[in-house]
């Protein structure tokens, strides 16, 4: 069983990828009327034992409306006119969200205002205030 590379640390079997063909619309004349060239590429995210969950789990969230209900990524390519260029485009689409998942995010460190944004943002308000308060009925004294 034959393992493609997506990562130094992540391989897929070749068996996890579930490639079908289907009749593309687009450029290509009478040919698009015969050949099945566009790919509609599926691979089980919620059942593959080459991802772990934190990779799983960024993977689900990355793929959006392209992931099933049941956890399975369709990728469809159409924008060739052959059939294997398509079929490599396809895979590379789902290789590059892979590599995205694998990053794992940065961290967050949460910081504070210095006193000077403080100051700079309340003598802003002050000014806008001012503005705003000047724009109401004139009073007689």
């Amino acid at each position: 069983m034959a393992r493609i590379a997506v990562t130094p640390s992540i391989s897929i079997a070749e068996d996890e990828l579930l490639e079908s063909f289907v009749l593309a619309s687009g450029p290509g004349g009478q040919n698009v009327n015969k050949v099945s060239s566009a790919v509609q590429l599926r691979f089980d995210v919620a059942g593959s034992p080459s991802l772990d969950g934190d990779v799983r789990a960024r993977l689900s969230l990355l793929s959006g409306q392209r992931l099933t209900k049941d956890g399975v990524l369709v990728i469809t390519a159409r924008a060739h006119r052959s059939q294997e260029r398509n079929r490599a485009d396809a895979r590379e689409r789902l290789f590059e969200l892979i590599r995205r998942a694998a990053e794992p995010p940065k961290l967050r460190r949460p910081t504070r205002p210095t006193k000077a944004a403080k100051r700079r943002r309340l003598e802003s308000k002050k000014i806008h205030s001012r503005v705003k308060r000047a724009r109401g009925p004139v009073r007689e004294d």
